[in-house]
């Protein structure tokens, strides 16, 4: 008995249970839920047609498109902090912009 757990008086178990806690919780706790990023995608959406008709407009890219399923698929992955990110910088470059809405 006198490996590294009876020193430490932790059982393995607890300790295998607790890694495996932390390797799941964080995902599942950060990802942005599906009815929030339905309302993020159709957003997305809506602000990539504006500014697709306003005269600062660059081109569609990988942040600015039309593709509902594309802004929602990435926001399912995402947390809650960089979904947020993202909409506040697409409302700040269409203030930029001169887009009131």
């Amino acid at each position: 008995m006198k490996g590294s757990h009876a020193r430490s008086g932790v059982s393995p178990l607890i300790v295998i249970a607790f890694a495996g806690a932390l390797g799941a919780a964080p995902r599942s706790a950060l990802a942005a839920d599906p009815g929030y990023c339905a309302q993020y995608a159709q957003e997305a959406v809506h602000d990539a047609q504006v500014l697709s008709s306003l005269a600062c407009f660059r081109g569609f890219d990988g942040r600015w498109h039309l593709n509902y399923q594309m802004h929602y698929g990435w926001c399912v992955t995402a947390d809650y902090g960089a979904v947020n990110n993202e909409t506040n910088y697409r409302r700040m470059r269409l203030a930029q912009c001169g887009y009131g809405g």
